[in-house]
């Protein structure tokens, strides 16, 4: 009895498969149809991807010295000029991936594998081994771009890059690196989320979630359609034990090829900016305004005389496209922003009063006039050390702060300096200086150059607003 239940169950299963044939042939994305489709192979996708995928050696000198003399007794004892506190060089070196974007031997991996390195190799799978140079290095997307020095005009097989955008949740994909350095490794998954916000690793929160196995050392590896395209860059896993635990997620290809562009034009990275303050449409906002779900990008803050502000966007808006593309949240509203070149203009859909509104964009970079002139305190003073900047639209941006703080940025602090001692830190704003408030550079030189008795200081060091006191 329960064979035959069987043979009439496989039966109906391939009467439903011969009507759903014809329209699935239609479509470039087909489901295995028998089990003869299923056994088909990835090796042809392997073969064409693989040889454009490289190990990464990133060498980095550091000098250190024996702990225990760092102790002050010890330092008291001995004497600084001891030789128990000589310095010595040690090197470390961290493995990844990468993958040539261009015969010439451009490679894309990520920034975090070549951070802060002195001697960056690529090893192909072949064994053969290259020398590189940094064209780029961007911590914001967690992307660099290398370029093999000692190539002698010879031709390396190149990854072409697929439209990341015309990805779907269930495409098989290929993740190849180098995991735990054991060589060259291929594993198969498929896309199970776009999209992916909040993991932290970059500025740019616009992730592929995939299934495919990712591992230490798979860092800056490709992730690859069924056609060998790149459509990612390995870049990050969900893991608490160090392992792959199934979630892993990779830098689109479209801010891929943005940065491998910049790298291309002399290594200078503009990115358009909006001039504006986005945040979340929770579900309460959008029951108010009549969205019939939470998304798009509430429009908060408008910096004046920005291209927020010359194109019309208003606060309370909430940006529902940016071209042809809808706008999830805020963070999928800056990576496509900041995936488009600056010199021309973009659409925005835009939903205010109940309505919906186009306007057009100017894509322009940030005014960084502000940011050119800088100034180091220098002299007898208790701002000895530090190197001030106006704050301005851009540091606004960077900081997280309203458009309503006005007053001088801290840049850098020099280690054991004045400035130091005193308890600034980069990224403070003085907005108060001896009762004065919004602080002009001019100002501010001119009152530290006159001198006091005392400072009174209010400071904006993140969500907080610090008053202090500090003797002249």
């Amino acid at each position: 009895m329960r064979s035959k239940l069987h043979i009439r169950a496989i039966a109906t299963m391939f009467a439903f498969i011969g009507v759903l044939a014809p329209a699935l042939a239609q479509n470039a994305r087909e489901v295995p149809l028998d089990r003869a489709q299923v056994r088909l192979s990835f090796a042809p996708v392997v073969q064409k991807a693989s040889t454009s995928v490289v190990n990464v050696y990133a060498t980095k000198m550091t000098v250190q010295r024996d702990s225990m003399f760092d102790d002050p007794f010890f330092r008291r004892f001995f004497g600084e000029d001891s030789p128990f506190f000589e310095r010595r060089p040690r090197k470390s070196q961290s493995l990844g991936s990468g993958v040539v974007v261009q015969s010439d031997g451009m490679i894309l991996t990520n920034f975090h594998v070549v951070d802060g390195a002195d001697d960056i190799r690529v090893g192909f799978a072949d064994g053969r081994e290259y020398h590189t140079e940094m064209m780029l290095a961007d911590k914001k997307t967690d992307l660099a771009v290398l370029r093999i020095k000692d190539a002698n005009g010879e031709k390396f097989p190149a990854l072409e890059f697929a439209d990341s955008d015309e990805l779907l949740v269930g495409d098989l994909v290929l993740a190849i690196g180098n995991p735990f350095g054991v060589g060259q490794t291929v594993t198969s998954g498929i896309v199970s989320a776009l999209a992916r916000t909040g993991v932290g690793v970059s500025d740019y929160q616009f992730f592929i979630q995939t299934d495919a196995a990712i591992n230490p050392g798979n860092s800056g590896g490709a992730l690859v359609d069924m056609n060998g395209r790149l459509v990612g860059i390995n870049t990050a896993i969900f893991s608490r034990s160090g392992g792959s635990n199934g979630i892993g997620f990779a830098i689109p290809a479209s801010m891929a090829q943005f940065i491998l562009t910049a790298a291309q034009n002399g290594g200078e990275l503009v990115r358009p900016w909006l001039g504006a303050r986005l945040q979340e449409v929770t579900g309460d906002i959008a029951r108010s305004i009549g969205l019939p779900r939470k998304r798009g990008a509430l429009v908060s803050e408008i910096y004046p005389n920005g291209p927020a502000d010359d194109a019309g966007l208003k606060s309370g808006d909430v940006i529902l496209m940016l071209d042809d593309r809808m706008v999830e949240d805020p963070e999928a509203f800056d990576f496509r922003l900041s995936t488009k070149p600056v010199g021309g203009e973009a659409n925005l859909l835009v939903l205010r009063n109940g309505r919906d509104i186009e306007l057009r964009l100017a894509l322009k970079p940030v005014d960084k006039d502000a940011e050119i002139r800088q100034i180091t305190v220098k002299g007898n003073s208790r701002f000895t050390g530090a190197t001030m900047v106006q704050l301005n639209g851009y540091y606004r941006d960077e900081l997280d702060l309203a458009s309503s703080i006005e007053g001088v940025l801290v840049l850098q602090v020099q280690r054991g300096s004045p400035a130091q001692r005193m308890g600034l830190r980069p990224g403070d704003v003085i907005r108060a200086l001896n009762g004065e408030q919004n602080l002009t550079l001019d100002r501010f030189q001119e009152l530290v150059g006159e001198g006091a008795r005392g400072w009174r200081l209010t400071i904006q060091r993140g969500n907080r607003v610090i008053n202090s006191f500090i003797s002249g």
